[in-house]
């Protein structure tokens, strides 16, 4: 049977900066890198909604990534 090893996760937030000239969304993003396994979607709301209180662009994603190594 095959297993999942969990090799990185990320926290990855996106701010809005603006528009550009053609009338679309210009965006910057912040990621973090070895977010702890254990750390569950809540306790990254809070400290993706709490680090979004600081910046001057308005936090428009949150979002998750893991990486995984699949093994037989």
């Amino acid at each position: 049977m095959a297993q999942t090893i969990l090799i990185d996760s990320k926290l990855r937030l996106s701010f809005e900066t603006g528009v550009n000239e053609k009338g679309e969304a210009e965006y910057k993003v912040k990621t973090f890198s070895h977010v702890i396994s254990e750390t569950t979607a809540d306790q990254l709301y809070r400290f993706a909604e709490a680090y979004g209180s600081l910046a001057q662009s308005p936090l428009v994603s949150i979002q998750r990534n893991d990486n995984h190594d699949i093994l037989q």
